[in-house]
């Protein structure tokens, strides 16, 4: 009975130190994976094949021949094959992996490599799956980080710029009601209805020939040239550097939320800590004096 007591606790504590060492070896194991994917040449790898990848979906636009369509066809594999890889180091590097997917550049790099896996034949899925390897070059933005902030401060300055899309679609509401009702005479392909008259204004705005509109209306209303000024004075001066405003403005927040991020402010019990060294050293060297 004691021999087999004596026998129970050392296959335990073999069962024990297997666990240990398994936990060990995954930490390992995860460590190097997480080592990769912070390493500077596996991002610029992962660049350089990003930009090989929207090369390669470049060259299937034009007429290529037989072998080469052959070359870019194991192109496409490798380079599909490569995401995978590179999407697994990744997910496995990620210390808390119920969160990798909520995460929305790794939700989208998910999705373009899985449908980047559907072969690229003559089914339903194929045109997809061509779509979807168009989209892979956005994932530059996911790989390099200032091309995430410029995308996250762009999305978290939209409902500011709600507002001000608000104001001028009201500004163009206005004067192409005031264009339609002056002008529809002297041109009617121009001014012929509201939504008519704001496609001629959104011309004006972008200074595409809105020289040639305004000299043909001023040679009936001579003063319609205060018309076009103040308009442009709104929409293409004062509103688009109210847009430019808001997006710098955000785009700062999110630079100094990034470096705050990458060097974090000591926290008060690390603070405390040093202070607390600080007076170790202090009080050793008057007790050595």
């Amino acid at each position: 009975m004691v021999a087999g007591v004596i026998a129970g606790a050392r296959l335990r504590g073999i069962i024990f130190r297997g666990k240990i060492g398994a936990v060990s070896m995954v930490n390992n194991i995860q460590s190097q994976l997480f080592q990769l994917k912070e390493n500077k040449a596996f991002e610029l790898t992962v660049v350089a094949v990003i930009i090989i990848s929207a090369l390669e979906v470049g060259a299937k636009t034009f007429d290529l021949p037989e072998q080469a369509v052959s070359v870019t066809g194991i192109l496409d594999l490798l380079i599909t094959l490569f995401f995978l890889f590179e999407l697994s180091v990744r997910f496995f590097a990620e210390p808390n992996k119920s969160q990798f997917l909520r995460k929305g550049w790794n939700l989208f790099d998910t999705l373009v490599v899985v449908i980047s896996l559907i072969p690229i034949d003559d089914s339903e899925m194929a045109l997809l799956a061509r779509l979807v390897r168009v989209f892979r070059v956005l994932r530059m933005v996911s790989v390099v980080p200032e091309l995430r902030v410029l995308i996250n401060s762009l999305l978290k300055a939209l409902p500011q710029l709600g507002y001000v899309l608000l104001l001028m679609f009201i500004i163009f509401y206005i004067y192409a009601a005031v264009g339609s009702f002056l002008f529809a005479d002297i041109n009617p392909t121009l001014w012929r209805d509201i939504a008519i008259s704001m496609l001629t204004l959104f011309r004006v705005m972008t200074f595409e020939d809105w020289t040639d509109i305004q000299y043909e209306t001023m040679e009936v209303y001579s003063w319609s040239w205060i018309y076009y000024l103040s308009f442009i004075f709104f929409t293409a001066f004062a509103f688009l550097n109210m847009v430019i405003g808001i997006v710098v403005s955000v785009m700062e927040k999110e630079q100094q939320a990034l470096q705050a991020l990458e060097h974090p402010e000591p926290t008060m019990a690390e603070l405390q800590q040093e202070l607390q060294q600080i007076k170790a050293l202090l009080a050793q060297q008057n007790r050595s004096s």
